[in-house]
């Protein structure tokens, strides 16, 4: 019997000493394995690989809009978000990421995303009390009217007609025009681009905001500069008289 022990003994130590455990050699645990990209709901991963090439590494801005920017975050509901992360906006160059509409990302994946943003950069208090326009036109905006809201508000910075000075760019241009929505230009006027110094509608004219129906009429007036072929400076008229489409 004591023999017996002695050889189970012997024969564990050496099981032990072998590697035999629950986990064979090789084989990596459930700890070490990587996540299927379609479970994957950590917010810096997921806004770091969908997001930051377009809205910045921190939610700044860069060739759209910055999510991170609380004043954003102020006019924009958690469903105005979701909506256009799952669906994109036709036309512009911000593709549909929800699985539905053809993309890559699970509903979890986006809502992680919608939650991550409002979580990382919102400021409550950020407006003081004022109350912004809303996201949304109510009404339509008239061009007539917004060419005398962009001389007030707008030209000092960015000309006369729009093609820039030494302050800001051009907003008039026909390449950027065709990128970019009416939503997208209302989104603008209304946060502006700190990253690059462009005021907020509070700040354009000192102790002047601009109201909901000027913002309107200004997107009106940036909107009817567009050209009729995206991307050319030609009317369609021009393009028929040179035996173009």
């Amino acid at each position: 019997m004591k023999l017996e022990t002695s050889a189970l003994a012997a024969l564990a130590i050496a099981a032990t000493s072998c590697g035999i455990r629950a986990n064979p050699p090789g084989r990596p645990s459930a700890e070490s394995q990587a996540a299927r990209p379609d479970q994957v709901t950590d917010f810096s991963l997921l806004y770091s690989s969908n997001c930051a090439g377009c809205h910045g590494s921190e939610g700044k801005g860069g060739a759209a809009v910055g999510l991170g920017d609380p004043v954003y975050l102020a006019i924009a509901d958690d469903a105005t978000i979701r909506s256009v992360i799952s669906e994109g906006i036709p036309g512009t160059a911000m593709p549909a990421f929800a699985q539905q509409s053809g993309g890559m990302l699970t509903k979890q994946q986006v809502d992680a995303i919608v939650r991550g943003i409002r979580a990382r950069w919102e400021k409550p208090d950020i407006l003081g009390g004022i109350k912004p326009p809303p996201y949304a036109a109510e009404e339509p905006g008239d061009s007539e009217r917004g060419a005398k809201v962009y001389a007030v508000y707008c030209s000092s910075c960015h000309g006369v007609e729009g093609r820039g000075s030494e302050q800001a760019g051009s907003i008039v241009d026909s390449s950027f025009l065709a990128l970019v929505s009416d939503q997208g230009l209302r989104t603008t006027v209304i946060v502006g681009r700190p990253a690059i110094g462009a005021p907020d509608w509070r700040g354009n004219v000192r102790g002047k905001m601009m109201t909901n129906e000027e913002i309107s009429d200004v997107v009106a007036w940036l909107a009817a500069q567009r050209s009729a072929v995206p991307g050319q400076p030609y009317s369609s008229s021009q393009l028929t008289a040179a035996g173009g489409l």
